[in-house]
């Protein structure tokens, strides 16, 4: 084994060897089919953009959000700053905004690509990811999210997923009750995030937002906490929400293990009324995320995930042994190209002492037959 520093990988950096690259490869065939069987269409963005364009999607409340995260190097074309991209969501965003703005809504868009980061997160150390996805622009009802889920529940399904649980959310939660219903100054409503992302009742407290603490128990299995979010007096503030959250709830909850948390705000920086994190039995963290949201730069409204299946592949067997035929010197080449067209994986021998069972074949070509090794 080569052991030259020269060839390490930087941290958070690895490869997928063929059996993981295999399952790979069939776990996101498998999702992108099914996002294609409910009637979204794959676009392909490129791996690099100028980082002004990203940087201002990414923005929020007129506020950069994540940039700092994204690899960046000069254009020797245009001098011009750009950006390995971290998030795929911008730049189906962008296309929506710009070559497909005439085309008709809802507009339905599905993707899968490789996306990069300068830093890690916290829980995860991997700084490159497999991010698939689905994006229903045009539309942020009801009706939108409903399908987003089920859709995000069946691809994770399809990819092989199991004991598939969905938590939900409301981002802007703190924003709707300090409007009026539970009034907070800008400085208080911060304070109050923060302390309700941590669930600390007695931070709560000192930050002014006393008023807020039955959020912090109306979380758990969906049943029980919404009927306790149902309880606050918020004088009908939080009505339209939760209607809503009851209307997707029933959609799919013979499909998967529903939760509720309210005020859960990670990763919800773009997120408006609906946002939703996905599990599944057997995988560490979460496996995707999604909600309502309005595209940077033109604010229309849309529905979309994303699934980022490192973890689930981590987690998958990949199956028993591809049957696969070694073809022996001077074999008949059109026997073999019908047998690979009817479904046969083929190796072909480049010298009489090629073994078939070290080359991992199960089947060897005799007299023009798939005969078992």
């Amino acid at each position: 084994m080569n052991t030259n520093t020269d060839d390490l990988l930087p941290e958070g950096l690895s490869d997928r060897l063929p059996r993981e690259a295999a399952i790979a490869t069939d776990a996101m065939r498998a999702v992108l089919n099914a996002m294609d069987s409910h009637g979204y269409d794959r676009v392909r963005p490129p791996l690099v953009e100028f980082e002004k364009s990203m940087a201002e999607r990414m923005s929020q409340d007129g506020q950069s959000i994540s940039p700092r995260r994204m690899f960046r190097f000069v254009d020797p074309a245009s001098l011009r700053t750009l950006a390995l991209r971290s998030d795929m969501t911008v730049q189906i965003g962008r296309i929506a905004a710009t070559s497909l703005a005439d085309a008709p809504r809802p507009l339905r868009l599905c993707y899968a690509g490789e996306v990069a980061t300068i830093t890690a997160d916290q829980l995860d150390p991997a700084r490159q990811r497999l991010q698939l996805g689905a994006e229903l622009i045009g539309n942020d009802t009801v009706e939108a999210a409903a399908e987003i889920v089920e859709l995000a529940i069946q691809s994770l399904e399809a990819a092989g997923a199991t004991g598939i649980s969905v938590d939900f959310t409301l981002p802007d939660l703190v924003d709707t009750l300090a409007k009026k219903a539970m009034p907070l100054s800008p400085d208080q409503m911060e304070d109050v995030r923060r302390e309700l992302d941590t669930k600390d009742a007695g931070g709560l407290k000192q930050a002014g937002g006393e008023e807020y603490l039955p959020l912090l128990y109306a979380t758990g299995a969906f049943d029980e906490a919404i009927e306790r979010l149902c309880a606050i007096d918020a004088g009908g503030a939080l009505r339209t929400r939760i209607e809503g959250l009851k209307a997707v709830a029933a959609r799919v909850s013979a499909k998967a293990r529903l939760t509720l948390d309210p005020t859960e705000r990670h990763g919800f920086e773009y997120q408006s009324w609906f946002g939703f994190t996905i599990y599944a039995e057997g995988v560490r963290g979460a496996l995707g995320r999604g909600g309502t949201y309005s595209i940077g730069g033109t604010d229309e409204a849309a529905t979309g995930f994303s699934l980022y299946l490192d973890r689930l592949i981590d987690a998958l067997d990949g199956g028993t042994q591809r049957d696969t035929l070694f073809l022996p010197m001077g074999h008949d080449g059109d026997v073999a190209a019908r047998l690979r067209a009817i479904g046969w994986r083929t190796i072909a021998a480049l010298g009489d002492q090629d073994d078939p069972k070290a080359l991992g074949c199960t089947h060897q070509l005799e007299n023009g037959e798939a005969t078992p090794i």
